[in-house]
Protein backbone atom coordinates (compact mmCIF):
# COMPACT_ATOMS: atom_id res chain seq x y z
CA UNK A 1 0.00 0.00 0.00
CA UNK A 2 1.10 3.53 -0.65
CA UNK A 3 0.28 6.44 1.59
CA UNK A 4 -0.23 10.02 0.57
CA UNK A 5 0.82 12.86 2.80
CA UNK A 6 -1.60 15.76 2.67
CA UNK A 7 -0.27 19.26 3.14
CA UNK A 8 -2.90 20.71 5.46
CA UNK A 9 -1.96 24.29 4.58
CA UNK A 10 -2.27 23.60 0.87
CA UNK A 11 -5.55 21.72 1.45
CA UNK A 12 -7.10 24.55 3.42
CA UNK A 13 -5.97 27.09 0.85
CA UNK A 14 -7.54 25.09 -1.97
CA UNK A 15 -10.77 24.54 -0.02
CA UNK A 16 -11.03 28.29 0.49
CA UNK A 17 -10.38 28.85 -3.21
CA UNK A 18 -13.14 26.40 -4.16
CA UNK A 19 -15.56 27.94 -1.64
CA UNK A 20 -14.74 31.37 -3.06
CA UNK A 21 -15.78 30.12 -6.50
CA UNK A 22 -18.88 28.49 -5.02
CA UNK A 23 -19.78 31.81 -3.43
CA UNK A 24 -19.42 33.50 -6.81
CA UNK A 25 -22.08 31.15 -8.14
CA UNK A 26 -24.44 32.16 -5.35
CA UNK A 27 -23.55 35.80 -5.86
CA UNK A 28 -24.38 35.69 -9.56
CA UNK A 29 -28.02 34.95 -8.79
CA UNK A 30 -28.08 37.91 -6.40
CA UNK A 31 -26.55 40.18 -9.04
CA UNK A 32 -29.19 39.21 -11.58
CA UNK A 33 -31.96 39.81 -9.04
CA UNK A 34 -30.48 43.14 -8.06
CA UNK A 35 -30.40 44.34 -11.64
CA UNK A 36 -33.85 43.08 -12.58
CA UNK A 37 -35.49 44.46 -9.43
CA UNK A 38 -33.82 47.86 -9.79
CA UNK A 39 -31.98 47.56 -6.47
CA UNK A 40 -28.63 48.68 -7.84
CA UNK A 41 -30.21 51.55 -9.75
CA UNK A 42 -31.96 52.76 -6.61
CA UNK A 43 -28.72 52.68 -4.63
CA UNK A 44 -26.92 54.55 -7.40
CA UNK A 45 -29.59 57.22 -7.61
CA UNK A 46 -30.51 57.70 -3.94
CA UNK A 47 -28.02 55.90 -1.71
CA UNK A 48 -26.97 55.55 1.02
CA UNK A 49 -30.17 53.73 1.98
CA UNK A 50 -31.24 51.42 4.75
CA UNK A 51 -32.73 48.10 3.68
CA UNK A 52 -36.18 49.48 4.54
CA UNK A 53 -35.63 52.58 2.41
CA UNK A 54 -34.29 50.49 -0.44
CA UNK A 55 -37.25 48.14 -0.26
CA UNK A 56 -39.68 51.05 -0.28
CA UNK A 57 -38.06 52.68 -3.32
CA UNK A 58 -38.11 49.44 -5.31
CA UNK A 59 -41.47 48.15 -4.03
CA UNK A 60 -39.89 44.98 -2.69
CA UNK A 61 -40.30 43.15 0.62
CA UNK A 62 -37.85 44.50 3.19
CA UNK A 63 -36.91 41.14 4.70
CA UNK A 64 -35.72 39.84 1.34
CA UNK A 65 -33.94 43.09 0.55
CA UNK A 66 -32.14 43.00 3.89
CA UNK A 67 -30.51 39.64 3.18
CA UNK A 68 -29.80 40.61 -0.44
CA UNK A 69 -28.03 43.81 0.63
CA UNK A 70 -26.13 41.97 3.36
CA UNK A 71 -24.86 39.42 0.82
CA UNK A 72 -23.79 42.25 -1.48
CA UNK A 73 -21.93 44.00 1.32
CA UNK A 74 -20.23 40.78 2.40
CA UNK A 75 -19.01 40.28 -1.17
CA UNK A 76 -17.77 43.85 -1.53
CA UNK A 77 -20.38 44.63 -4.18
CA UNK A 78 -21.93 47.44 -2.13
CA UNK A 79 -20.52 49.60 0.66
CA UNK A 80 -22.00 49.33 4.15
CA UNK A 81 -22.02 52.05 6.82
CA UNK A 82 -22.31 50.23 10.16
CA UNK A 83 -22.99 53.39 12.15
CA UNK A 84 -26.04 54.32 10.07
CA UNK A 85 -27.05 50.87 8.85
CA UNK A 86 -27.04 52.04 5.24
CA UNK A 87 -25.92 50.56 1.94
CA UNK A 88 -24.47 52.47 -1.02
CA UNK A 89 -22.65 51.99 -4.32
CA UNK A 90 -19.26 53.52 -4.98
CA UNK A 91 -18.89 55.19 -8.40
CA UNK A 92 -16.89 52.17 -9.57
CA UNK A 93 -19.49 49.68 -8.37
CA UNK A 94 -22.22 51.73 -10.05
CA UNK A 95 -20.45 51.51 -13.42
CA UNK A 96 -20.33 47.73 -13.19
CA UNK A 97 -23.72 47.07 -11.60
CA UNK A 98 -26.12 49.99 -12.20
CA UNK A 99 -25.22 51.85 -15.41
CA UNK A 100 -26.71 49.87 -18.31
CA UNK A 101 -24.73 51.93 -20.83
CA UNK A 102 -21.37 51.46 -19.14
CA UNK A 103 -18.77 49.45 -21.10
CA UNK A 104 -18.20 47.39 -17.95
CA UNK A 105 -21.86 46.74 -17.07
CA UNK A 106 -21.95 43.04 -16.14
CA UNK A 107 -25.28 41.82 -14.63
CA UNK A 108 -26.66 40.35 -17.90
CA UNK A 109 -23.53 38.24 -18.29
CA UNK A 110 -24.72 35.96 -15.49
CA UNK A 111 -27.34 34.66 -17.90
CA UNK A 112 -24.58 32.66 -19.57
CA UNK A 113 -23.61 30.44 -16.60
CA UNK A 114 -27.32 30.12 -15.77
CA UNK A 115 -27.87 28.73 -19.27
CA UNK A 116 -24.86 26.44 -18.90
CA UNK A 117 -26.30 24.92 -15.72
CA UNK A 118 -29.66 24.53 -17.41
CA UNK A 119 -27.97 22.67 -20.27
CA UNK A 120 -25.92 20.33 -18.06
CA UNK A 121 -27.73 17.21 -19.26
CA UNK A 122 -26.96 18.12 -22.87
CA UNK A 123 -23.33 18.71 -21.98
CA UNK A 124 -23.07 15.34 -20.24
CA UNK A 125 -24.39 13.66 -23.39
CA UNK A 126 -22.01 15.66 -25.61
CA UNK A 127 -18.95 14.83 -23.48
CA UNK A 128 -19.79 11.12 -23.53
CA UNK A 129 -20.64 10.85 -27.22
CA UNK A 130 -18.56 13.57 -28.88
CA UNK A 131 -21.71 15.02 -30.41
CA UNK A 132 -22.26 18.76 -30.68
CA UNK A 133 -24.77 21.19 -29.20
CA UNK A 134 -26.03 23.78 -31.67
CA UNK A 135 -26.34 27.38 -30.52
CA UNK A 136 -30.12 27.29 -30.90
CA UNK A 137 -30.40 24.18 -28.74
CA UNK A 138 -29.16 25.98 -25.63
CA UNK A 139 -31.30 27.65 -23.00
CA UNK A 140 -32.50 30.99 -24.50
CA UNK A 141 -30.71 32.88 -21.72
CA UNK A 142 -27.43 32.07 -23.45
CA UNK A 143 -28.13 34.22 -26.52
CA UNK A 144 -29.48 37.10 -24.45
CA UNK A 145 -26.64 36.98 -21.92
CA UNK A 146 -23.92 36.78 -24.56
CA UNK A 147 -25.38 39.64 -26.60
CA UNK A 148 -25.78 41.86 -23.55
CA UNK A 149 -22.29 41.06 -22.25
CA UNK A 150 -20.54 42.05 -25.47
CA UNK A 151 -22.87 44.91 -26.51
CA UNK A 152 -21.46 47.64 -24.30
CA UNK A 153 -17.85 46.68 -24.99
CA UNK A 154 -18.54 46.97 -28.70
CA UNK A 155 -20.32 50.28 -28.10
CA UNK A 156 -17.26 51.65 -26.30
CA UNK A 157 -14.64 50.53 -28.82
CA UNK A 158 -15.92 49.48 -32.25
CA UNK A 159 -16.55 52.84 -33.93
CA UNK A 160 -14.12 54.93 -31.88
CA UNK A 161 -11.10 52.60 -31.83
CA UNK A 162 -11.31 49.36 -33.79
CA UNK A 163 -12.56 50.62 -37.15
CA UNK A 164 -10.08 53.55 -37.17
CA UNK A 165 -7.27 51.04 -36.58
CA UNK A 166 -8.05 49.41 -39.94
CA UNK A 167 -6.27 50.72 -43.01
CA UNK A 168 -8.57 53.07 -44.94
CA UNK A 169 -11.81 51.52 -43.69
CA UNK A 170 -13.32 54.57 -42.00
CA UNK A 171 -12.86 56.67 -45.13
CA UNK A 172 -14.50 53.93 -47.21
CA UNK A 173 -17.42 53.68 -44.79
CA UNK A 174 -17.90 57.44 -44.94
CA UNK A 175 -17.98 57.33 -48.75
CA UNK A 176 -20.35 54.38 -48.72
CA UNK A 177 -19.70 50.65 -49.05
CA UNK A 178 -21.55 47.38 -48.44
CA UNK A 179 -20.71 45.72 -45.14
CA UNK A 180 -21.39 42.14 -44.00
CA UNK A 181 -21.66 41.20 -40.32
CA UNK A 182 -21.41 37.39 -40.21
CA UNK A 183 -22.68 35.51 -37.17
CA UNK A 184 -24.49 38.72 -36.31
CA UNK A 185 -26.41 37.54 -33.24
CA UNK A 186 -28.69 40.29 -31.98
CA UNK A 187 -27.22 42.80 -34.39
CA UNK A 188 -25.72 45.25 -31.93
CA UNK A 189 -22.51 45.63 -33.94
CA UNK A 190 -24.42 46.16 -37.18
CA UNK A 191 -26.59 48.83 -35.58
CA UNK A 192 -23.57 50.64 -34.12
CA UNK A 193 -21.85 50.80 -37.50
CA UNK A 194 -24.99 51.75 -39.40
CA UNK A 195 -25.68 54.62 -37.01
CA UNK A 196 -22.13 55.92 -37.41
CA UNK A 197 -21.89 55.62 -41.20
CA UNK A 198 -25.15 56.62 -42.91
CA UNK A 199 -23.72 56.35 -46.45
CA UNK A 200 -23.00 52.64 -46.12
CA UNK A 201 -25.35 49.64 -46.22
CA UNK A 202 -25.16 46.79 -43.75
CA UNK A 203 -26.13 43.13 -44.04
CA UNK A 204 -26.26 40.80 -41.04
CA UNK A 205 -26.22 37.01 -41.41
CA UNK A 206 -26.88 34.30 -38.83
CA UNK A 207 -28.35 30.80 -38.75
CA UNK A 208 -30.21 31.36 -35.46
CA UNK A 209 -33.72 32.55 -36.30
CA UNK A 210 -34.54 34.06 -32.86
CA UNK A 211 -31.35 36.13 -33.02
CA UNK A 212 -32.25 37.41 -36.49
CA UNK A 213 -35.62 38.49 -35.12
CA UNK A 214 -33.91 40.33 -32.26
CA UNK A 215 -31.51 41.99 -34.70
CA UNK A 216 -34.36 43.23 -36.86
CA UNK A 217 -36.12 44.61 -33.81
CA UNK A 218 -32.98 46.42 -32.66
CA UNK A 219 -32.51 47.94 -36.13
CA UNK A 220 -36.14 49.10 -36.23
CA UNK A 221 -35.82 50.72 -32.82
CA UNK A 222 -32.70 52.54 -34.05
CA UNK A 223 -34.65 53.84 -37.07
CA UNK A 224 -32.24 52.37 -39.62
CA UNK A 225 -34.85 51.38 -42.20
CA UNK A 226 -33.37 49.46 -45.13
CA UNK A 227 -29.76 50.43 -44.38
CA UNK A 228 -29.42 47.47 -42.03
CA UNK A 229 -31.02 44.23 -43.16
CA UNK A 230 -30.73 40.78 -41.61
CA UNK A 231 -31.04 37.39 -43.24
CA UNK A 232 -30.98 33.84 -41.97
CA UNK A 233 -28.02 32.33 -43.81
CA UNK A 234 -24.94 30.34 -42.93
CA UNK A 235 -21.47 31.82 -43.04
CA UNK A 236 -20.74 29.88 -46.26
CA UNK A 237 -24.04 30.56 -48.05
CA UNK A 238 -24.78 34.29 -48.03
CA UNK A 239 -24.57 35.97 -51.43
CA UNK A 240 -21.18 37.34 -52.47
CA UNK A 241 -22.21 40.94 -53.09
CA UNK A 242 -18.93 42.79 -53.33
CA UNK A 243 -18.54 43.82 -49.71
CA UNK A 244 -15.95 46.43 -48.83
CA UNK A 245 -15.84 45.17 -45.24
CA UNK A 246 -16.77 41.79 -43.75
CA UNK A 247 -16.84 41.43 -39.96
CA UNK A 248 -16.83 38.48 -37.59
CA UNK A 249 -17.49 39.53 -33.99
CA UNK A 250 -16.72 36.72 -31.54
CA UNK A 251 -18.22 34.27 -34.00
CA UNK A 252 -15.60 32.58 -36.20
CA UNK A 253 -14.37 30.19 -33.51
CA UNK A 254 -17.95 28.88 -33.12
CA UNK A 255 -18.09 27.76 -36.74
CA UNK A 256 -17.39 24.20 -37.84
CA UNK A 257 -15.38 25.08 -40.94
CA UNK A 258 -13.59 28.38 -40.26
CA UNK A 259 -11.29 28.02 -43.27
CA UNK A 260 -14.24 27.46 -45.60
CA UNK A 261 -16.09 30.37 -43.99
CA UNK A 262 -13.12 32.65 -44.54
CA UNK A 263 -12.68 31.49 -48.13
CA UNK A 264 -16.31 32.42 -48.75
CA UNK A 265 -15.64 35.82 -47.17
CA UNK A 266 -12.62 36.27 -49.43
CA UNK A 267 -14.82 35.60 -52.47
CA UNK A 268 -17.43 38.05 -51.17
CA UNK A 269 -14.98 40.92 -50.66
CA UNK A 270 -14.10 43.55 -53.21
CA UNK A 271 -10.51 43.45 -54.48
CA UNK A 272 -9.47 46.08 -51.93
CA UNK A 273 -11.86 44.90 -49.20
CA UNK A 274 -10.98 44.29 -45.57
CA UNK A 275 -11.88 41.51 -43.17
CA UNK A 276 -12.30 42.47 -39.50
CA UNK A 277 -11.94 39.53 -37.14
CA UNK A 278 -12.73 40.05 -33.45
CA UNK A 279 -11.96 36.98 -31.36
CA UNK A 280 -11.56 36.20 -27.65
CA UNK A 281 -8.18 37.34 -26.39
CA UNK A 282 -5.79 34.47 -25.78
CA UNK A 283 -2.08 33.77 -25.78
CA UNK A 284 -0.75 31.05 -28.05
CA UNK A 285 0.43 28.79 -25.20
CA UNK A 286 -2.02 27.11 -22.84
CA UNK A 287 0.00 27.99 -19.75
CA UNK A 288 -0.09 31.68 -20.63
CA UNK A 289 -3.89 31.65 -20.40
CA UNK A 290 -3.98 30.57 -16.75
CA UNK A 291 -5.88 33.59 -15.42
CA UNK A 292 -9.49 34.55 -14.74
CA UNK A 293 -10.33 35.47 -18.35
CA UNK A 294 -8.76 32.27 -19.67
CA UNK A 295 -10.56 30.22 -17.03
CA UNK A 296 -13.88 31.75 -18.05
CA UNK A 297 -13.33 31.38 -21.79
CA UNK A 298 -12.13 27.77 -21.62
CA UNK A 299 -15.21 26.85 -19.59
CA UNK A 300 -17.52 28.62 -22.02
CA UNK A 301 -15.68 27.01 -24.92
CA UNK A 302 -16.22 23.48 -23.61
CA UNK A 303 -20.00 23.86 -23.40
CA UNK A 304 -20.79 26.50 -26.02
CA UNK A 305 -18.14 27.31 -28.63
CA UNK A 306 -16.62 23.87 -29.14
CA UNK A 307 -20.05 22.26 -28.85
CA UNK A 308 -21.52 24.45 -31.59
CA UNK A 309 -18.53 24.03 -33.89
CA UNK A 310 -18.91 20.25 -33.63
CA UNK A 311 -22.64 20.55 -34.33
CA UNK A 312 -21.74 22.73 -37.33
CA UNK A 313 -19.66 20.01 -38.95
CA UNK A 314 -16.55 20.08 -36.81
CA UNK A 315 -14.00 20.12 -39.64
CA UNK A 316 -11.78 22.40 -37.53
CA UNK A 317 -12.79 23.20 -33.96
CA UNK A 318 -10.86 26.28 -32.88
CA UNK A 319 -12.44 26.79 -29.46
CA UNK A 320 -12.60 30.13 -27.71
CA UNK A 321 -8.87 30.36 -26.99
CA UNK A 322 -7.28 29.81 -30.39
CA UNK A 323 -4.69 32.59 -30.03
CA UNK A 324 -3.19 34.89 -32.68
CA UNK A 325 -0.80 32.33 -34.19
CA UNK A 326 -3.54 29.78 -34.91
CA UNK A 327 -5.94 32.44 -36.17
CA UNK A 328 -3.27 33.80 -38.50
CA UNK A 329 -2.64 30.28 -39.87
CA UNK A 330 -6.36 29.84 -40.56
CA UNK A 331 -6.58 33.23 -42.28
CA UNK A 332 -3.51 32.47 -44.39
CA UNK A 333 -4.91 29.10 -45.41
CA UNK A 334 -8.10 30.84 -46.52
CA UNK A 335 -6.17 33.21 -48.78
CA UNK A 336 -5.57 36.23 -46.55
CA UNK A 337 -1.86 36.94 -46.87
CA UNK A 338 -1.79 40.21 -44.92
CA UNK A 339 -2.81 39.70 -41.30
CA UNK A 340 -2.13 41.92 -38.31
CA UNK A 341 -3.44 42.42 -34.78
CA UNK A 342 -4.50 46.07 -34.70
CA UNK A 343 -5.85 46.29 -31.13
CA UNK A 344 -6.68 44.23 -28.09
CA UNK A 345 -8.65 44.42 -24.87
CA UNK A 346 -8.61 42.09 -21.88
CA UNK A 347 -11.41 40.19 -23.64
CA UNK A 348 -10.74 40.52 -27.37
CA UNK A 349 -8.15 40.42 -30.14
CA UNK A 350 -8.94 42.70 -33.09
CA UNK A 351 -7.39 41.46 -36.32
CA UNK A 352 -7.27 43.00 -39.80
CA UNK A 353 -6.90 40.68 -42.81
CA UNK A 354 -6.55 41.40 -46.50
CA UNK A 355 -6.01 39.15 -49.48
Amino acid sequence: MTTTTVDETALNAFVLRAVDHLGAGYLGVMVSLGARLGLYQALAEAGPLTSAQLAERTQCAERYVRDWASAQAAAGYVAYDADNGTFALTPEQALVLADENSPVYLPPAWNTPAAMWSDEAKALHAFRTGEGIAWGDHDPRLAHGTAAFYRNGYRASLVSQWLPALDGVVAALERGIAVADVGVGHGHTTVLMAEAFPNSRFHGFDTHAPSISEARRNAREAGLGERAVFERASAKEYDARGFGLICFFDALHDMGDPVGVLRHASDALTSDGTLLLVEPNAADRLEDNFHIVGQTYYAASSMICTAHAIADGGELVLGAQAGPKRLTEVLNEAGFSRVRVVAETPFNLIIEAKR
